[in-house]
């Protein structure tokens, strides 16, 4: 089988359409029924269910925890009921690998760290289909399309078969359909030196 993986040269929001373009033709030679979402502030939501509106696929956006970064959530609750009343699921629970406070255990951070290797849209879709199969909102080895992103706006989406954080070993990476090359920055190279 070949696969096209598409790599973004930079970290920009106008990533978000390409993306979506490349799991929309994805979702039409596939039969992948459901999309998991990462939204911070509901703008790639909205884009999504927009941009979608005309495939048959079920979203799943999963947007921060309750008090993640602040006493209030930055994802609007009437964008939530729009969202649900499309016929879509908004999830806003425990970030997995937020939880070493609350564990006393380094392994989520290890974890995070080392999916960020690949990028950080990479480490937020392993977390969001965790999360989402944790709330009952995607099936254990469903096929889907995880989509997420750096800072703002969508620039990796992975097929993955779903699995709930209790068996992590099942969740599995079927394709990659794009990423940024995540190549080290100045600052960031000069650190690696030292």
């Amino acid at each position: 089988m070949e696969s096209e993986v598409v790599y973004y040269e930079s970290v920009r929001t106008d990533n978000t359409e390409t993306t979506f373009d490349l799991v929309r033709k994805k979702l039409n030679t596939s039969g992948i029924k459901k999309l998991v979402l990462a939204s911070t502030t509901g703008v790639t939501a909205k884009n999504a269910v927009d941009f979608f509106k005309e495939m048959d696929v079920k979203i799943v956006v999963v947007a921060h925890q309750y008090g993640f970064l602040r006493e209030t959530n930055r994802f609007p609750q009437e964008l939530a009921k729009t969202i649900r009343n499309a016929g879509h699921e908004v999830h806003f629970g425990t970030m997995l690998f937020h939880t070493e406070d609350f564990y006393g255990s380094s392994i989520p951070t290890v974890m995070a760290n080392l999916l960020r290797c690949f990028s950080q849209g990479t480490k937020v879709c392993f977390e969001i289909a965790l999360m989402a199969t944790d709330a009952g909102l995607l099936a254990s080895g469903e096929k889907v399309i995880a989509i997420a992103g750096t800072g703002r706006g969508a620039d990796t989406a992975i097929v993955m078969q779903a699995a709930s954080s209790r068996n992590l070993k099942r969740l599995k990476v079927n394709e990659i359909l794009c990423k940024p090359l995540n190549l080290l920055n100045r600052d960031e190279a000069l650190q690696k030196e030292s």
